[in-house]
């Protein structure tokens, strides 16, 4: 129909320009989430001093980020459900209040167990957050300007590599180790106040249908999850991927997860909807996202040790000369959303991987006297590919989905990524154990160079052509 003369025609449905309502949006679920990323970084870098101020072995104080991991993955299958019974916002806030609850009881633990009892409180608000977080803005956005939203809401991720463990030498240097947990306060009292500001009000209508709980499916898959990253996080030991501390659980996991899967895919109204497999963007995304997460994140173990191990630097000297690759990764992420909407995600992701390929290839080389600055430009380098490949990774996911696929979307993803880098950081912590730091590094970029063929598997086109 043609627009009548002096009367505005109606916008295109793409637009480059991004709805001020979603950047305030993803502003606030930002200051939420920085209290989940900085908490996770922070306590890594400070497992030693609670194992001495709790007078208890490594072994156990290893307990307080196991168990925390543990409880964030029986929770993220949970949040899809959550948000259609809650709505996003009330999750969001809840979950905050969780993470913030935790928080507070971590602060006040006595010893080893009541840490580590504490930190499940935590992880199960951190478990809803983190999908959550990228659920929310991306129905906010309407699939449009993808790349643009994906750069700004996968920002805390960025940021808490650079932040982290510098935060976290900070405050071990001059405050109390309680101190690690109550710098989440004022995260997520602000987050709190400006969720209840500024997110919409999308609970369901008193008479909209109650969506149930696939019980069967949540006893199915959370603990498949969880029992797959715990057999994946006790790899470390003189027999590896043989023990049967590893492989009992990796194998009962599996299991649970091809059950779930078989059920799922043969029935409506699943805790997670396995059928968004067809769409072609999420299962390219998904798998790539596996691949990508065992060669990004199975070489962040590598970095840090060799920094300590080889170089004689302690923890806060390691967490800054890491500093570069967070920097890289923050310069990339404008152009890589841009270029993702513009471009499509194939290229942008293709070209990230082949340039976390090339810098990672440096450390293959490295021993103790190689030279510092060249090393910090590698990971300058470095942190520019990983930052130009995750975030059109994270956004392709979402290409072509209705409003309501989006929250699956989410979760399907977040568990690929994260059982992704908790395969490769196994495997390379058995190859480092055994055959040093030249063959794990080897190992690292060899993870990197399979993956970059199946960046063709991406859409080409924002459109998801």
């Amino acid at each position: 129909m043609s627009t009548p003369p002096g009367t505005a025609s109606a916008p295109p449905q793409h637009t480059d320009r991004v709805d001020p309502a979603v950047w305030r949006l993803a502003f606030t679920v930002i200051v939420g989430a920085l209290a989940v990323v900085f908490d996770t970084t922070i306590v890594t870098v400070a497992l030693d001093d609670l194992a001495r101020e709790l007078g208890a072995s490594l072994a156990t104080i290893q307990w307080v980020s196991t168990a925390y991991l543990l409880a964030v993955f029986v929770t993220i299958p949970l949040a899809g459900w959550a948000q259609s019974r809650l709505g996003g916002k009330r999750l969001w806030i809840t979950a905050l209040a969780v993470f913030l609850l935790g928080s507070v009881l971590c602060a006040s633990a006595w010893n080893a167990p009541s840490l580590i009892a504490f930190r499940v409180v935590q992880g199960i608000g951190g478990g809803i957050m983190m999908p959550l977080m990228a659920t929310l803005v991306i129905q906010a956005a309407k699939g449009r300007n993808i790349g643009k939203v994906m750069a700004t809401v996968t920002l805390p991720t960025a940021l808490g590599p650079i932040l982290g463990p510098v935060l976290g030498g900070v405050i071990l240097s001059v405050a109390d180790w309680r101190w690690i947990f109550l710098v989440n306060i004022p995260f997520c009292a602000v987050g709190a106040f400006l969720a209840r500001r500024n997110l919409p009000d999308d609970r369901p209508a008193k008479d909209a249908p109650r969506t149930r709980l696939d019980l069967i499916g949540l006893l199915l898959l959370s603990p498949g999850v969880a029992a797959v990253i715990y057999g994946l996080s006790r790899v470390v030991g003189s027999e590896g991927f043989a023990s049967a501390e590893v492989l009992v659980p990796l194998l009962a996991g599996l299991a649970l997860i091809g059950a779930f899967a078989a059920r799922s895919l043969s029935r409506a109204g699943a805790l997670v909807n396995l059928r968004l497999f067809r769409h072609h963007a999420l299962s390219s995304s998904a798998a790539l996202t596996f691949l990508a997460g065992m060669s990004l994140y199975g070489a962040m173990l590598l970095l840090p040790l060799y920094w300590q191990r080889v170089r004689g630097e302690d923890a806060l000297g390691a967490g800054l000369l890491l500093i570069p690759q967070g920097i890289g990764a923050l310069l990339a992420r404008t152009r890589a959303g841009d270029y993702t909407d513009r471009f499509g995600p194939r290229v942008v992701a293709l070209t990230g991987l082949l340039l976390v390929t090339a810098s990672t290839l440096p450390f293959a080389y490295a021993d103790a006297t190689t030279s510092k600055p060249l090393l910090m430009a590698a990971l300058l380098f470095r942190g520019i590919g990983m930052g130009a490949t995750m975030i059109p990774l994270n956004g392709a996911a979402f290409f072509g989905l209705t409003h309501e696929q989006i929250p699956d979307a989410g979760i399907v993803t977040r568990i690929a990524q994260q059982i992704g880098g908790s395969v490769g950081t196994a495997a390379l912590a058995i190859t480092l154990q055994h055959a040093g730091f030249t063959t794990a590094f080897w190992w690292a970029t060899a993870f990197t160079a399979v993956a970059v063929p199946f960046c063709l598997l991406l859409p080409g086109r924002p459109d998801g052509k």
